[in-house]
């Protein structure tokens, strides 16, 4: 039995994946010691792991006083939060042993943890992986956008901040991918080599295990009776960026005269009361059990995020993507790339539009070929099993 320190942020995209992967490797024996935020400690509870946890609140306001707008100001967010994690990961763990550290591919100074312990690390990559090369070249283009006039205080900020990590923890910072990718001997990426944008570039430090899509350990009221025999559209735009009332009443117009049954998730931010009326065909709620409504479900209009498109294709259900933020346009893309899906645009979305996108969609059998071909390798891909070997083996490299 070896102990293991994971090392996780605090959002459900990061988390969720995980799940499974934690529970196989304690069900072969390890010990997990789970670093993540309060909210999330039931949940990474019930795997079996020992939780301990980093203050949220500071981990977000440190995020974001980086900045937002451009790609290094949220790498020097991600350095400003190096002093909210790394003193409290390394008080709770003052005289303990860990054999190897399995870090986050983002939040959770993963990279510099591992450095700082000097421990065997595996990275856990949710969204698509990236080598050097590829952030490099992405880095320069998104760095032509930044106004002049901003370009040298936030290159400065980020000579100032790997320069406070060399003098506080001894751990030299040879580039920002170290900062945004926190690479590691070994990555484990939920997704395929056919999914990820130019998956032949990836060496084998990289293994592609399909998504990692376990029972949730959540129960929530839902009786999927409800939907069993009808084929739902199903409409999610996942758990942060979903408080949209205009576009659920868009989607209300879209679908109210039609013979289609439509599930429609709206998170617990969002009032189901703010959308008026609800058309006879609609089944609204705040929550649903994703994985289980997707089994019944035709189709999957989603904002793309990287969770909720692997289980859309993994169970099958071609998709309509209208992304919202962070890599959801790039997965958007990359759907649209495959035949899976179509990608639509929030700001000019209409009720017509989003109709005619459905039936386009619905009615195209090569959309069909698609996404039956990509859940066939999502299927076989291993899953968090996969994972567990590799992560298996890469011990044994070790000697652990």
């Amino acid at each position: 039995m070896a102990r293991v320190l994971f090392i996780n942020g605090g959002s459900e995209g990061h988390i969720n994946p995980t799940i499974g992967l934690v529970q196989e490797l304690i069900s072969r024996g390890e010990e997990v010691v789970y670093f993540t935020i309060e909210a999330f400690r039931e949940r990474i509870e019930k795997t079996g792991a020992t939780v301990r946890t980093i203050d949220g609140e500071k981990f977000v306001k440190a995020f974001i006083s980086g900045g937002r707008n451009y790609l290094l100001e949220r790498i020097n967010g991600l350095l400003h939060t190096a002093d909210v994690v790394i003193p409290s990961v390394l008080k709770q763990i003052e005289g303990e042993h860990f054999d190897y550290i399995i870090h986050d591919s983002m939040f959770g100074c993963g990279y510099l943890l591992a450095q700082i312990l000097k421990l065997p690390a595996i990275n856990s990559c949710t969204s698509f992986a990236q080598t050097k090369a590829s952030f490099d070249k992405m880095l320069e283009q998104l760095s032509k956008k930044i106004p002049t006039e901003r370009v040298k205080p936030i290159y400065d900020e980020y000579q100032s901040l790997t320069a406070m990590v060399k003098e506080k923890y001894d751990v030299v910072i040879d580039s920002p991918y170290e900062v945004f990718c926190n690479p590691a001997p070994l990555t484990i990426i939920y997704t395929t080599r056919e999914f990820q944008p130019f998956g032949e570039a990836f060496n084998q430090t990289y293994k592609f295990v399909g998504p990692s899509i376990s029972t949730r350990l959540k129960q929530e009221n839902f009786d999927l009776t409800s939907i069993k025999g009808k084929s739902p559209i199903y409409i999610s735009l996942g758990t942060v960026f979903n408080q949209e009332i205009d576009f659920y009443k868009l989607c209300f117009k879209a679908f109210e005269a039609t013979d289609h049954t439509v599930l429609m998730s709206i998170g617990k931010n969002s009032q189901i009361s703010d959308l008026g009326e609800i058309p006879r065909n609609f089944i609204v709620r705040n929550y649903v059990p994703q994985t289980e409504v997707l089994k019944f479900t035709k189709l999957f209009i989603t904002h793309g995020g990287m969770n909720s498109t692997n289980e859309g294709l993994y169970y099958g259900v071609p998709l309509i993507v209208i992304p919202q933020s962070a890599d959801q346009p790039i997965i958007a893309k990359q759907v649209a790339n495959i035949g899976a899906g179509i990608q639509l645009q929030m700001q000019s979305l209409t009720a017509n539009q989003l109709h005619e996108a459905v039936d386009h969609l619905l009615n195209q059998p090569s959309f069909h070929k698609a996404v039956s071909n990509i859940s066939e390798s999502f299927q076989k891909s291993g899953g968090y099993h996969q994972a567990v070997d590799e992560i298996f083996k890469f011990k044994s490299q070790y000697d652990i």
